[in-house]
């Protein structure tokens, strides 16, 4: 039957590698459950249906054994009435009623064979289902992790080479080497201004220094002045006593 084909076919589906094969997963995955989910509508529908005639199967089969048994009945009580006749014909209704049930317990036997299996099929299909249903999720997470991570190769595949990385490193230590020459001559400045500084403390001292030295000088002549020792007045007085000096108002000899 189509239905057991189609059934046994989404039974043995492997999920995982159909998802795999899929150029869109989560489409195939949405369609497969709405496949399968038709399915189990419509072989649910078909087991009711073999069902039923199972039942109308063991119905007719009950029926012609109780003729069976109900001719069976007559037969003897024709032959307790000698009427032989008569047992023969119930003899004959009763051998046609055993003929028509063994047909029906045949059947009977292959409609529960057929339903048996459709149970059995159906059982499958809607546990197939139900772990479908509980791995959705699971599967198009995995899907949308994969096309992310695609897409990242994609992304990084499309960036630069390695050369224009090589040359993004050159132009970055060409940079820093710049940086720390700026950074050295910042320095020397600085050191220079300080050097600057520090010679206009020392010229401050020298000149501090030399100012002392011109006013310690000048305290020495000004103790000499006041000691009353003039260096001329003294030179006269010695000459007047050593030589002849002659005194005021005499003249001097022709």
């Amino acid at each position: 039957m189509g239905i057991l084909d189609r059934m046994s076919r989404l039974i043995r589906a492997n999920i995982n590698d159909m998802l795999d094969r899929a150029e869109d997963p989560e489409k195939m995955l949405n369609e497969l459950m709405r496949e399968m989910e038709a399915s189990i509508r419509e072989a649910r529908v078909q087991v009711a249906n073999m069902i039923a005639q199972e039942k109308e199967l063991e119905a007719d089969l009950q029926e012609a054994q109780h003729d069976s048994g109900a001719w069976e009945r007559r037969a003897e009580q024709a032959v307790g009435a000698s009427k032989d006749d008569l047992a023969r014909e119930a003899l004959r209704r009763k051998r046609d009623a055993e003929g028509i049930a063994t047909v029906y317990a045949t059947q009977l036997a292959s409609q529960q064979e057929t339903v048996g299996k459709l149970k059995q099929q159906l059982k499958m299909l809607e546990a197939k289902y139900s772990e479908a249903e509980s791995k959705r999720d699971v599967l198009i997470a995995r899907h949308r992790a994969t096309q992310a991570q695609r897409q990242m190769t994609d992304t990084l595949s499309a960036l630069p080479g390695l050369d224009s990385f090589s040359e993004l490193d050159r132009m970055e230590k060409r940079i820093r080497t710049e940086e720390s020459r700026t950074q050295a001559l910042s320095e020397l400045q600085g050191e220079n201004v300080e050097w600057q500084f520090a010679e206009l403390d020392q010229d401050e001292d020298i000149e501090s220094e030399l100012a002392a030295l011109k006013a310690r000088n000048s305290g020495d002549d000004m103790m000499s002045l006041s000691s009353g020792s003039d260096p001329a007045g003294s030179s006269s007085a010695s000459s007047g006593a050593n030589g002849s000096a002659l005194p005021s108002g005499s003249a001097e000899p022709e």
